[in-house]
């Protein structure tokens, strides 16, 4: 009376009700066999509304469907019985003996139980935080790096092969916004005294750049910046006429004819400073990439001018007042869009259509973008380039992500990068620590928006939801540590005396770990697995609190040792996907 050690019982009734459903037609009917765990135990394990959804196309009283399907389905080791309830639903209970294998089978297969195959080995991308190198990486960006780093993990968990992929937007005006208010900045330590345009970059960190360059080279990079007429009269006419960033591009092209090849080391000190800085900030958080893609290698390569042609070619593009249009409303957009502006610039649109063709060209069977939620209009545009370019649209996903708010003694922070008033993800991570971050990162769905409250992940107590999982651990590690024995005996207990109702209730747990995995990576949600460990944390320490492990009757003592030590190995298992510690003591 076994199952596989990536046990899904789900998947297992699935197929008894799908031969069933096969005996009452011959047709496919295209319907999803889906289940939900009952509130009421006396509702079974495991409910099914198939006969429901078949009442219409089978013109049948759905209770008599129900009858039917259960009369067809195959006999089953792991069934106790199987029951028409309400209005057609069918009730599934699991044989309590398939209940009490589990812990033997969670400590068998150690880091492995709740692993499946369903990935088959298919190789996928996820792209994912992919913010400008312009300035550190604040608290949003970090739920766009939890999310994404954990997503990653539970798809390979799920068998397939995963690449995790940065972009680097190291080509565009925002670099170049960078490095000309870093330029401002060094002829102020120059003693140059220049007006610092209001909507340039203003973070402390432009300041220790300059700083740099300025200890490194003294004045080789100084200028003559009266000539920066823009600069003169940038505070007035920003106020009269609202123009601030056209100046800006102005000051951008007349620091580029200042500096002429002396703009480009600029450009490239600033770009490696903060891109190198982004890196370690994510290595410290436990968010690795594969590969960074460079924007820039696509203009350097030819990319960007071949898909031009190529959509060219295509007849999908148009000119209209000097720039060039793609249709993109010929295939599904609201509007058409600029990927060539009438100066010969190409929009960051173009280097967008080139990198997703690279994806493409690379082999990914599946692509996942996580962009943040302001960039869901962008997600038509994207995918009917890709129709343009006769490719496979649906290959790409796209997962939204809103950004963090971060509340302190009750007031919201900024998030301005161009100000500087904003709190970095390094700030945060040294406030409360890299596992609450990552947890409470993941304590919403991804596309919801999330208040962080710092105050709570930085508490010591259970309503602090990382702690409270943590915790659970902590305790059963100190309970295994009394006991002082060695734990691979536990796999050999007699798990047919844990009978009470908390036992059972926590068996039923562990079975549903490996379906919390599978349905986490088939919805790209890695929320649920953080909302599952809270659930098994609750109902552990319910039962620590309610019973004794150390018992002096061996049998029962091993067994429920083992129940324990079954859910330690869960928690470390669940914790490690979302990139969070498990302690031994706390």
């Amino acid at each position: 009376m076994t199952l596989p050690n990536h046990a899904n019982f789900k998947s297992h009734f699935e197929e008894l009700l799908r031969y069933a459903l096969r005996t009452l037609s011959t047709t496919d009917l295209g319907i999803n066999v889906e289940f939900e765990r009952p509130k009421q135990i006396s509702h079974g394990d495991y409910s099914c509304n198939l006969a429901m959804q078949l009442a219409k196309p089978l013109r049948q009283n759905p209770r008599d469907i129900a009858t039917l399907l259960i009369n067809a389905m195959p006999a089953s080791p792991h069934l106790e019985k199987v029951e028409v309830a309400g209005a057609g639903f069918i009730n599934l209970f699991l044989k309590t003996a398939s209940k009490q294998q589990f812990p033997r089978i969670v400590l068998e297969s150690g880091k492995e139980f709740g692993c499946g195959n369903f990935g088959a080995g298919k190789k996928i991308q996820v792209e994912f935080v992919s913010a400008n190198p312009t300035g550190p990486l604040h608290v949003g960006h970090g739920r766009g790096a939890a999310f994404g780093a954990s997503l990653a993990n539970v798809l390979t968990a799920v068998g397939f092969s995963v690449f995790r992929e940065y972009y680097v937007n190291d080509a565009g005006r925002q670099m170049d916004i960078l490095a000309v208010s870093t330029w401002l900045r060094y002829l102020e330590l120059n003693g140059k005294n220049v007006l610092f345009p209001t909507n340039a970059y203003q973070g402390e960190y432009v300041r220790n750049m300059a700083e740099l360059i300025y200890k490194a080279h003294g004045s080789h990079y100084v200028r003559q910046h009266e000539l920066l007429t823009v600069a003169d009269v940038a505070s007035e006419r920003i106020k009269v006429e609202d123009d601030s960033e056209i100046l800006l591009d102005q000051l951008i092209a007349e620091t580029k004819d200042l500096l002429g090849q002396d703009y480009t080391y600029i450009h490239n000190f600033v770009l490696t400073e903060q891109l190198g800085d982004c890196r370690n900030d994510l290595m410290e958080f436990g968010v690795v990439f594969d590969t960074w893609f460079s924007e820039q290698s696509l203009f350097e390569n030819g990319a960007v001018a071949r898909v031009i042609e190529l959509l060219k070619q295509k007849d999908c593009l148009y000119q209209q007042d000097g720039a060039t249009w793609f249709r993109s409303s010929d295939f599904g957009d609201e509007k058409d869009r600029v990927v060539q502006r009438e100066n010969g610039q190409f929009t960051y649109f173009a280097s967008d259509i080139a990198y997703h063709l690279n994806k493409f060209q690379r082999g990914f069977e599946r692509i996942i973008n996580v962009w943040g939620a302001d960039h869901h209009g962008y997600i038509s545009r994207v995918k009917g380039a890709m129709r343009a370019l006769t490719l496979d649209s649906s290959k790409l996903e796209i997962a939204l992500v809103q950004f963090a708010v971060l509340y302190r003694d009750g007031v919201k922070a900024a998030m301005s990068t161009r100000s500087g008033e904003f709190v970095t993800l390094r700030e945060l991570r040294r406030e409360v620590g890299n596992d609450a971050a990552r947890f409470f990162y993941l304590l919403r769905k991804s596309d919801q928006h999330l208040d962080f409250d710092l105050d709570l992940a930085k508490s010591q107590h259970n309503d602090n939801p990382v702690y409270y999982v943590q915790y659970a651990h902590a305790r059963v590690c100190s309970v295994l540590e009394q006991w002082g024995e060695n734990p691979l005996i536990l796999s050999t207990a007699d798990t047919a005396l844990l009978t009470s109702d908390v036992e059972l209730s926590l068996l039923q747990k562990l079975i549903d770990y490996p379906e919390i995995v599978d349905v986490a990576a088939r919805e790209l949600s890695p929320h649920l697995i953080a909302f599952y460990l809270r659930e098994l944390s609750a109902e552990f320490h319910s039962y620590y609190n309610s019973s004794r492990f150390l018992v002096l009757e061996t049998p029962l003592r091993l067994a429920r040792l083992a129940l324990i030590a079954s859910i330690r190995q869960v928690l470390v298992n669940g914790l490690t996907l979302l990139g969070v510690s498990a302690p031994d003591k706390m």
